[in-house]
């Protein structure tokens, strides 16, 4: 082997150079999963030190994070990833997304990171990561449009479907004053070791030696280790080593590490009583320590899980974690697949709202039968699903880290409860003496919901729910998951402005484009509509498209008179709940009003707590 080069690099010294990705390693295949983990391990880190009071300068001295080794083949001088392009990519979708926040902030206030996505010479633009088929994509992303993943190739379906998840779950907090000081610390301290090879023998060599020798014990190995050792018995031994493995294969089957999560969250769920307190410098407790060491913690915790004697740590397998990861398997099969009874859980995972699970876990009790695992777990998924909802009409966020601390106190207050205790606490949560001082939100106290640049899934999402709640209390099926599917082809859905993006129509109601553009964006002025449909009708006035509107999903369809013949579902639904539903002859300002007050009325019923009383 020829000389090997290892240098450690930060972010800003890695993705400054050019590298290329051999054809056969160009498929980017992370999913929704390492996406979330890899932006709440960052955040999170850098809120150990972050304190908005402290000076720009300060970040120098906040605490580093390893993001693992790249290794390189320098072939004539030209960079070829060998391993790493997953993490790369990654971190350069980040970057291109943190970019378009910061175009809003002072000039000296921006971080120069574009310089880490792409270069200029002579005029023309070349990318740091150079893969010729996704570099369309990445430069719509800079100009800020939202391609179509339709008809791209898979790997490019997946850069923009994460990209999408990047703007869903990246912090609120960090999105506004403390977004220069996270991107310093991203750039200058977030650390990778670079491997540098100068053959391709030598760096896949090198691949090969970094993970096939030896076998890394997992957190899930130790943990297995360590209890199946505290049984002494053979016959208890041979007992919880099959239910061990009978629950992992299970879990393994849902998907890479779900045997981890499951663990995470059935842990957390029931012994984590502390969390770290949200300021700098605070130490990791039950809570944080359970979701990266959780092997250790069941090891120092043993008295407190109640782990004395062989028969505790043969039961503990057996019949704890067995119950637990049978509950969890069903909430994670629901989140992936429309469930009748848990449709709660597959809206609350669209929302990227992982949280859910412990919450999920925190009321169920080991001699529980079915029936109660079932209403318990309705009952809290439909719990978190009116709380988001709430968040998200109200312009508040939902992502992990502002939600955790939240997630953690009523974990805590529910844990073990029975279904009828359950019930009422999950009630008075969401009622105004339930509420924290000054916080009590719902869908009246936001009386101008609407699309504004980052918030355009989650209104799709409350859109499409909206919809299928109509279509269902009118006697039709449930489509949530069809109107959900995002996109500009057949088969998808997109948000259809009422009023085109002509403000010169409306000059007699608005004074400036601006006023118009902030209204017409209002969700009372929005209906979701087929993606090719979308496109085909979305220039037009209202009095040319009411009558397609007239052939759409019943939200849409109701602009129309035909929506009020010949529908008796419809009729009844509209006289028991009394929503002003009403067919428009034209849509001027004090029409885009009663359509706001009938969207805000739907919510009320769609997400009205009255629900948890029918668990």
């Amino acid at each position: 082997m020829t000389k090997i080069r290892g240098e450690d690099r930060s972010v800003k010294s890695l993705l400054g150079q050019k590298f290329h990705i051999d054809y056969y390693q160009r498929d980017y295949k992370w999913e929704s999963k390492q996406i979330r983990e890899l932006i709440e391990d960052l955040t999170s880190r850098f809120l150990l030190d972050y304190q908005p009071d402290h000076e720009r300068k300060a970040v120098a001295h906040y605490g580093q994070y390893f993001l693992g080794s790249v290794i390189i083949s320098n072939k004539d001088g030209d960079r070829f990833i060998v391993d790493g392009q997953q993490r790369l990519t990654s971190l350069t979708l980040l970057l291109i997304y943190l970019d378009s926040l910061q175009k809003d902030q002072p000039a000296d206030q921006r971080v120069e990171i574009a310089n880490l996505v792409y270069s200029t010479q002579y005029g023309t633009k070349s990318f740091n990561l150079d893969v010729q088929e996704r570099n369309g994509c990445l430069q719509a992303l800079i100009n800020g449009d939202s391609p179509d993943p339709t008809d791209e190739p898979p790997s490019v379906q997946n850069l923009i479907n994460r990209y999408h998840d990047i703007t869903d779950i990246f912090p609120e907090e960090l999105r506004g004053d403390a977004l220069p000081y996270f991107l310093d610390w991203l750039t200058e301290n977030v650390m990778l070791v670079e491997i540098t090879a100068f053959s391709d023998d030598d760096a896949y060599t090198i691949f090969e030696t970094m993970n096939d020798r030896g076998l890394s014990l997992t957190p899930t190995d130790m943990l297995k280790g360590y209890l199946l050792a505290n049984v002494t018995d053979d016959e208890g031994r041979a007992q919880a080593g099959d239910a061990w493995k009978t629950q992992m294969g299970k879990l393994r089957d849902l998907g890479k590490d779900e045997d981890a999560d499951c663990i995470k969250a059935w842990l957390r769920s029931q012994y984590a009583d502390k969390i770290r307190e949200r300021k700098a410098g605070a130490k990791p407790e039950d809570f944080d320590k359970l979701g990266t060491e959780f092997h250790r913690w069941v090891r120092e915790n043993r008295d407190r899980i109640g782990l004395a004697t062989s028969a505790d740590f043969t039961s503990f397998v057996t019949n704890d974690f067995r119950f637990y990861a049978r509950a969890y398997s069903r909430a994670r099969r629901a989140a992936d697949l429309f469930t009748e009874g848990l449709t709660s859980v597959f809206f609350n995972a669209q929302n990227s709202f992982t949280l859910q699970y412990p919450l999920m876990l925190a009321p169920l009790r080991k001699d529980d039968d079915d029936e109660t695992v079932t209403r318990k777990m309705r009952l809290v998924a439909t719990y978190v699903e009116i709380m988001l909802a709430r968040r998200m009409w109200n312009f508040k966020a939902i992502d992990h880290s502002t939600m955790q601390y939240r997630a953690f106190l009523i974990m805590k207050a529910i844990r073990g409860l029975d279904l009828e205790e359950l019930r009422a606490d999950l009630i008075h949560r969401l009622s105004p003496e339930g509420a924290d001082r000054d916080e009590y939100i719902d869908f009246e106290t936001q009386e101008a919901f609407r699309l504004h640049g980052t918030n355009g899934p989650q209104v799709h999402r409350l859109l499409a729910r909206l919809t299928e709640f109509a279509e269902v209390q009118s006697g039709g099926e449930a489509r949530y998951p069809e109107y959900a599917k995002r996109s500009a082809k057949k088969g998808g859905y997109q948000i259809e402005h009422i009023w085109a993006d002509h403000p010169e129509r409306f000059e007699d109601e608005f004074a400036h484009p601006a006023d118009f553009a902030a209204y017409r964006n209002r969700i009372g002025g929005l209906v979701l509509l087929p993606g090719p449909d979308n496109a085909s009708y979305s220039d037009m006035t209202y009095e040319d498209k009411v009558d397609h509107y007239a052939k759409q999903n019943l939200l849409a369809q109701s602009l129309h008179s035909i929506a009020y013949e010949n529908k008796p579902g419809f009729r009844k639904f509209r006289e028991a709940t009394g929503l002003p539903f009403a067919a428009k002859e034209e849509f001027k300002k004090a029409d885009l009003d009663n359509r706001q007050a009938l969207y805000t009325a739907l919510a009320n019923h769609c997400w009205s707590p009255e629900q948890l009383q029918e668990v």
